[in-house]
């Protein structure tokens, strides 16, 4: 008897004329849609930054156009959607670089965005991966084409505060003449004692007060929702109102807005008005919600002095990542060596710095380690200014969560923070320059 042959199904050839002109076909399959989750504008003085946020990478093209000044950013495979259209209601109309914005298809799968400008400026657009709480984001910065120039602000500022107090004086001495007749010996004393707290300077004292984190780069968050770029902020301000008070004595804040500020910059803006101390404010955090108090930190040379300074400052130093950096700019101290006797000189008077602020902090609130600390912080890094790092507190401890949000404890972390200031140069006197104008 014959054998049976097994019966094996036939190929579909037919699925070949279906198959083969897909992969022969000379238009491309279309892409996955992109989807913009968010769109932030930050506006500054310095810069305004406008970032796209996505879960996926955002492919763009970038080009000016003038008269008027235009800057145009299309955005392939993506879809105008809510997010985007409320851009526009976004731009303010005190931004200093962004008249408007304007949104359309420009065509089947690109979006084009075109900013109308107020004045020609230096665009960079870089991208970001994933970090934190951000997925991928598209990152316009748009600089002008002079750098605003924070020693001239600031000489402006203080002329016109001078300004000011002179035309003020003889109305507030008339005013004060009946009291002063009636308490003298008082009010002299009063005067003495406020000439032995002055610094032992006859010229002008600047001191450059960075609030950290800011824009992008929101920091540590409490509990209660309390971000700590808004608290540094806050403290930063109100330790700028007391110094300007004194009168040999100036500050000016590296970041005065909620923008980000990258911390190579941070050092470059602090030198550029001549500073005399570079003081950062900072909230500290911790996994655990019982770890509390205040501490101060100054640059190292040989490493961190423990392993929580260590982990301190890379937290600190990863705010670029957050804050968001782009990389085809080069920062200069990088390059340095710590090792050299500038800087070493430096960190000496950093330390001094220090110790004066941190035996202040300890009048109002307990000191997470009785001594100051020190770490690579990159934010410290400048070669010729004394600098220091202040945890103001933790803000994941929700007890000093709350305190860091109240206006009387800003108040005396202010106070207290100057006190140090004053008290190391009462120690320190700082030398004679030629760069600034000597106090009248």
């Amino acid at each position: 008897m014959a054998a049976i042959a097994p019966h094996r199904p036939r190929f579909p050839y037919w699925l070949l004329f279906v198959l083969v002109p897909l992969f022969l076909s000379p238009f491309p399959v279309a892409a996955q849609t992109i989807e913009i989750t968010a769109a932030r504008v930050w506006p500054a003085r310095d810069y305004t930054r406008i970032t796209f946020e996505s879960n996926t990478p955002i492919p763009h093209q970038m080009f000016g156009v003038k008269d008027p000044e235009r800057l145009v950013l299309d955005l392939d495979n993506v879809e105008i959607n809510t997010v985007l259209s409320q851009l526009t209601e976004r731009i303010a109309a005190d931004d200093p670089y962004i008249k408007g914005v304007r949104i359309g298809r420009n065509r089947p799968g690109t979006v084009r965005i075109v900013l109308d400008l107020k004045a020609e400026i230096n665009p960079q657009a870089f991208t970001l991966a994933p970090v934190g709480e951000y997925g991928h984001r598209l990152v316009i910065d748009l600089y002008p084409l002079v750098p605003p120039d924070p020693l001239l602000a600031f000489l402006e500022k203080a002329e016109a505060r001078r300004a000011g107090e002179a035309e003020e004086a003889p109305s507030r001495a008339a005013a004060q003449a009946p009291e002063a007749a009636q308490s003298a010996p008082t009010r002299s004393s009063g005067r003495a004692s406020a000439r032995r707290s002055d610094p032992a300077s006859k010229r002008l004292i600047i001191v450059a007060l960075d609030a950290g984190h800011g824009g992008e780069d929101p920091g540590a968050r409490g509990r209660a929702g309390t971000s700590e770029k808004d608290i540094t902020l806050a403290i930063a301000r109100r330790l700028k109102t007391r110094i300007d008070r004194e009168r040999n004595m100036r500050a000016v804040l590296i970041r005065d807005g909620d923008y980000y500020i990258p911390l190579h910059m941070r050092v470059q803006k602090a030198r550029r008005v001549n500073a005399d101390l570079f003081v950062s404010i900072h909230a500290d955090a911790f996994i655990k919600p019982h770890a509390r108090g205040s501490s101060v930190f100054a640059l190292s040379e040989r490493g961190a002095t423990s392993a929580a300074a260590s982990w301190l400052a890379k937290r600190e130093n990863d705010a670029d990542l957050i804050g968001g950096v782009n990389l085809d700019v080069q920062d200069p101290y990088l390059k340095r060596t710590l090792l050299d006797l500038s800087q070493t000189a430096t960190i000496n008077d950093s330390l001094k710095l220090a110790r004066a602020v941190l035996s202040e902090l300890g009048h109002i609130n307990t000191l997470h380690k009785p001594h100051v600390e020190q770490a690579g912080f990159a934010v410290l890094k400048s070669p010729d200014i004394p600098s220091i790092l202040v945890e103001t507190a933790f803000i994941s401890n929700p007890q000093e969560e709350r305190r860091l949000r109240d206006a009387a404890y800003q108040n005396r972390m202010a106070d207290a923070i100057l006190a140090g200031i004053k008290r190391y140069f009462a120690q320190n006197p700082p030398l004679a320059r030629e760069r600034l104008a000597q106090v009248p």
